[in-house]
């Protein structure tokens, strides 16, 4: 049972695992896009270091953009095999592929554009895919899998595990001549506005875990809802635009839907909603549809016909012109638009025209890369490249991590309290994280190894020294199994 990480090893992005088994099966777990930066996204366009073609199945584990990104790439290099997933990350995979193409399309256009006035036009990069490799990939769609229904997949037996994450999201129970081998996928935090917990798993010899807060505790629910309503207050006595850069899957659902609660409490003014996100909009239709596995409170009110992710206030915006008009509306509003972390999309535009103004508020809910333009941000730097410019940080930063739709420190301890002694393989993680996770592990007796990047490992054996591969960063500083709480 050997493994080998071509995306989440030794960082948080492009999900690809590819798992080779006796016999010379080769399964790929999910197919994800690098986001984060210049530096993590140039690797969308290196070769596959194996043949597509070769490949016996694909798995997904859910549907957001670092999970499946490259699928149609893959499909546009020779796969044409299933593609197997669950009904609701079916739905999904097709909005949040279909506007990556779009993007990377008119992205490339403007790039060749400007190329060309400037005599570079061969450093312009094409797209990665275009939506007619998107539709042949969505004809390779097979969901089949079920929460806790077993099927064989390719010789595989394989049964999906409810992940909590975000709509459809599963973890995976491989079984073969092998061994019992869980793939995490992405961990929900238990305490979710939107998805119930994970359930837990059975036992098993081998576990490749997420490890994304795995150094961390987030807030609890009711101190990030007093949290984000304090911020909400503060930034309407402000008096400016109230930027919330948000994925358009799972974490728009939650800030819409708390805001909604949040106004009808009367403990927020009644201000406008602005969701400035096309594919947001698009993928709320399949929380409608797949309602039956959300929350109690949430399924409840889409049952009774209520709209739970749709305040007041809110306007639905959807071209660009009118998202252009939202910033010259006088007074304070909520702008809610994507990206998370503010690498691209129209959340860029409403920086531009805000960040520097120090009325404005903006409300980070979502992980930031290092890397990123919102990592940058929160680092305190005093200006950040946006569009070809540079402009000033002056608007009050409100970092809330309680939003967060990935599992804690003690989230993730309490998946693997029913996995036996399983050889926990680390991906899915900035390395100082998962470093200071190792010894958590050892402390509950459990061996623990940084999955290293493209290098094969055999997850049956013996792993590395301490549990780092050699040629990783050195040790951080001595921190025992201490965790801070908070973001």
């Amino acid at each position: 049972m050997r493994l080998q990480s071509f995306g989440a090893a030794c960082t948080v992005t492009g999900s690809m695992h590819l798992l080779t088994l006796d016999g010379g099966r080769r399964i790929l777990i999910d197919c994800g896009l690098f986001q984060g930066g210049e530096a993590l996204e140039v690797r969308n366009h290196e070769p596959y270091p194996f043949d597509p073609a070769d490949l016996d199945a694909v798995i997904l584990t859910h549907a957001h953009l670092d999970h499946v990104g490259r699928l149609p790439l893959l499909v546009n290099r020779g796969y044409r095999g299933p593609v197997y997933c669950t009904p609701p990350t079916a739905a999904l995979a097709g909005t949040v592929l279909l506007d990556s193409a779009r993007l990377q399309v008119e992205g490339y256009r403007q790039d060749l554009r400007r190329a060309r006035r400037q005599a570079r036009e061969e450093e312009v990069l094409p797209p990665l895919y275009d939506e007619e490799d998107v539709h042949r990939t969505l004809a390779l769609l097979r969901p089949v899998l079920e929460f806790g229904q077993t099927v064989t997949l390719a010789g595989l037996r394989v049964t999906p595990g409810r992940a909590g994450h975000i709509l459809g999201s599963a973890y995976l129970l491989l079984e073969s001549a092998d061994g019992r081998l869980l793939m995490s996928g992405d961990l929900g935090h238990r305490e979710s506005g939107l998805q119930p917990d994970f359930t837990p798993p059975p036992q098993a010899d081998a576990v490749v875990l997420e490890t994304t807060y795995a150094n961390r505790r987030h807030r609890a629910w009711p101190a990030t809802l007093a949290e984000f309503s304090a911020a909400l207050r503060q930034a309407v006595r402000a008096g400016g635009k109230i930027l919330i850069p948000s994925f358009a899957i799972e974490r728009s659902q939650a800030i819409l839907s708390t805001l909604r609660k949040l106004m009808e409490s009367g403990e927020v003014p009644r201000i406008p909603v602005f969701l400035d996100s096309p594919m947001a909009a698009r993928a709320t239709r399949a929380y409608f549809e797949f309602g039956d596995e959300l929350i109690p409170e949430v399924r409840d009110a889409l049952r009774s016909g209520e709209d739970p992710f749709a305040p007041s206030t809110l306007h639905v915006v959807l071209t660009g012109d009118e998202s252009q008009r939202i910033n010259r509306y006088d007074g304070p509003a909520v702008i809610l638009a994507g990206n998370g972390m503010m690498t691209g999309g129209r959340i860029q535009h409403h920086l531009r025209h805000h960040l520097w103004k120090p009325g404005t508020s903006l409300i980070i809910v979502s992980y930031q890369s290092p890397l990123s333009l919102g990592g940058r941000i929160v680092a305190g730097a005093e200006t950040v490249p946006i569009m070809g410019e540079d402009i000033a940080v002056r608007a009050r930063v409100h970092t809330i991590g309680g939003f967060s739709a990935h599992a804690d420190q003690d989230d993730l301890l309490a998946f693997l309290e029913t996995a036996g002694t399983p050889h926990v393989w680390l991906v899915h993680g900035e390395v100082p994280v998962m470093q200071a996770f190792l010894p958590v592990l050892a402390s509950l007796g459990l061996k623990g190894d940084i999955v290293p990047d493209r290098q094969m490992v055999d997850l049956r054996g013996s792993g590395f020294s301490g549990g780092r591969p050699p040629g990783l960063v050195p040790d951080p500083e001595p921190t025992g199994a201490e965790v801070k709480g908070g973001h």
